[in-house]
């Protein structure tokens, strides 16, 4: 287990600012401070109050908590998707679709949605132009639901099948061109 350094406290909060639940369930934000951390951001006082709030720095990544008070990071709350009040990972989603044999690569990514207000969709490259359906895809996923691995509302609404997913100038898949692309089209008419 890695205990953080002299001087150094470290802590998962909830949207309440609260520890999160040591259950290894309850995700919530990674936050710290300690004497060496960055204060803020030149010249833009405002973000350095936001990463600031409440005391401690916060990292921006989603984490869970287990008995033995060790963290396990989840994702990254810019691509944690929130439907219907529970959090969903977008990293845990795309390590378990890509375990299909047919799936070359995957990325998890979150729409708005009228009802939950938002939900996952999953944009999956296929391995040799393999013809995988959907509903195998989504076969892949209920034996983890069944194994309660993961939610039923983690199911993605669509997989939709691409020739290529969108990637950064450092080769890392960038979801903002994602979304950026898909939420002019009908994401939710895709199967």
């Amino acid at each position: 287990m890695d205990i953080p350094t002299i001087l150094t406290e470290l802590r998962v909060w909830n949207e309440l600012n609260e520890q999160v639940v040591t259950d290894d369930k309850e995700s919530g934000e990674v936050v710290v401070r300690a004497p060496w951390l960055t204060r803020g951001y030149v010249k833009d006082a405002e973000r350095g109050a936001a990463l600031w709030k409440e005391g401690y720095l916060h990292t921006g990544d989603m984490a869970t908590v287990d008995a033995a008070h060790s963290i396990r990071i989840c994702d990254r709350i810019k691509d944690v998707i929130k439907s219907g009040g529970e959090w969903i990972s977008s990293i845990e989603l795309e390590g378990l679709i890509g375990l299909h044999t047919a799936v070359a690569e995957v990325a998890v990514v979150g729409f708005p949605d009228v009802k939950w207000g938002e939900r996952p969709y999953a944009f999956v490259v296929l391995q040799n132009s393999a013809q995988a359906e959907p509903v195998n895809l989504q076969d892949q996923m209920r034996q983890f639901i069944d194994r309660d691995q993961i939610s039923k509302w983690a199911m993605p609404e669509a997989f939709i099948i691409v020739s290529a997913i969108p990637k950064t100038s450092v080769g890392k898949i960038d979801k903002k061109k994602i979304r950026a692309e898909w939420g002019d089209h009908n994401v939710a008419g895709t199967t």
